[in-house]
């Protein structure tokens, strides 16, 4: 697979990473641990050197998994966690990134995933109690005590990211982006490139919708966070399909799949971004790193932005409180 560089930061990644949540913690029930190694283990196989977790996925649990899964491999492999939220009883209890809040999660994470230095270590969501230069500063102080490589933040707003950059230089963002979510065009992606950040798009297949599998009689296992989303519920499933027979037809002109066309058009935007799907099936891992071969001309790309922009899409990304966490 191809290699592309977050921004100026020097941080060399595989084209497509792997968002490793899906696997035990909020789409439903969890895979089975060995085959959920033995997922991670073939996308390394298959050239994808990038993986994403966090301290909150399960809690804990994510982490370790991905531990044990890449440690064979961890010259080959760059890792992502997160810290930022209180875990209590099992459960994520709000946000903190108190200076002494995150040295614990950096150690927790560091003994989890079986590694002496975290890749990329960044702050989950930004906490409105403590200033982003705290927060800055201190995984600078990590930086240079040799427990974190790179800093990263997610779902921040652009002046939280100059902010923090100006005190220790950011590598990369991880926010939503994708065809169905796109409200980082007008003032983030401008910032990430005049600072030289790279861009981390999670769900860049919409939660699974831009897959094209999902019609409006979907159901959700309870364990599934989609079913309580506004945008999967039965009505905005129904309104979007609009948005997956445009997608469609594309795909079928260029002979991929629908996936393949939300993923290419992603990384066609800039040379920088790096989306990070996650799957549990190792046919869908394979398709979405097919999608790295998917080359869509300057008319094509141009094609697509015009007919979406036509499709009014149904349905917030997130409930209330969830917003309420979102810098943006």
């Amino acid at each position: 697979m191809k290699k592309r560089q977050l921004g100026k930061s020097g941080l060399e990644v595989s084209a497509l990473g792997l968002g490793c949540m899906g696997l035990n913690y909020a789409y439903g029930q969890p895979m089975d641990k060995k085959d959920a190694i033995a997922l991670l283990r073939a996308a390394v196989e298959k050239g994808v050197t990038f993986f994403d977790t966090a301290e909150v996925y399960g809690p804990y649990t994510n982490e370790e998994i991905v531990g044990e899964a890449l440690a064979p491999l961890r010259d080959q492999v760059v890792i992502a966690t997160k810290f930022g939220f209180n875990i209590q009883d099992g459960k994520m209890s709000g946000v903190n990134s108190r200076p002494a809040h995150i040295r614990e999660a950096v150690e927790g994470s560091l003994k989890r995933l079986n590694i002496e230095t975290i890749d990329l270590l960044y702050q989950h969501r930004v906490d409105p109690n403590v200033p982003i230069e705290d927060v800055a500063g201190t995984v600078k102080d990590l930086i240079s005590e040799g427990k974190v490589k790179h800093f990263g933040l997610s779902e921040a707003g652009a002046q939280t990211i100059r902010k923090a950059h100006a005190v220790q230089p950011v590598t990369a963002l991880q926010s939503e982006y994708s065809l169905w979510t796109r409200n980082v065009e007008e003032n983030i992606i401008p910032t990430l490139e005049e600072l030289g950040i790279g861009l981390v798009p999670f769900s860049p297949l919409g939660r699974g919708f831009l897959t094209g599998k999902m019609n409006a009689g979907a159901k959700f296992d309870s364990h599934d966070f989609r079913a309580n989303n506004p945008r999967f519920e039965p009505e905005a499933l129904k309104a979007n399909q609009a948005l997956i027979a445009l997608l469609d037809k594309f795909a079928a002109e260029k002979g991929t799949t629908t996936a393949q066309i939300a993923l290419g058009w992603l990384l066609a935007q800039k040379p920088w971004i790096v989306p990070i799907p996650g799957t549990t099936k190792l046919n869908r891992l394979e398709e979405n790193i097919g999608s790295t071969k998917v080359e869509l001309t300057a008319d094509e790309l141009a094609q697509i932005n015009e007919s979406t922009s036509k499709i009014q899409i149904t349905g917030d990304r997130y409930t209330e409180a969830q917003r309420k966490m979102v810098d943006l």
